[in-house]
């Protein structure tokens, strides 16, 4: 019975923590990047603010991503 061959807590499951990680990278900096994106467009086409004054709020916003979403290296559960 293929029930008895199953042993709980045996599997490898580096290649499923791999595919996570990567998914949630993508997530997190394709997140960031997109409102870096919309913010920089919204500025530059729908304020007077023009294309100056939508760029430097985005970078504003990308460089603060960065540093909030950057991984750390001590932090952990």
């Amino acid at each position: 019975m293929a029930s008895e061959e199953y042993h709980r807590g045996e599997m490898d499951i580096h290649e499923q923590v791999a595919t996570y990680n990567a998914v949630m990278g993508l997530t997190k900096w394709g997140s960031l990047a997109i409102a870096t994106a919309v913010l920089a467009l919204v500025l530059w086409f729908c304020t007077p603010a023009g294309f100056i004054g939508g760029l430097i709020p985005a970078l504003a916003v990308l460089v603060i991503g960065i540093f909030v979403l950057r991984d750390k290296k001590d932090g952990g559960h």
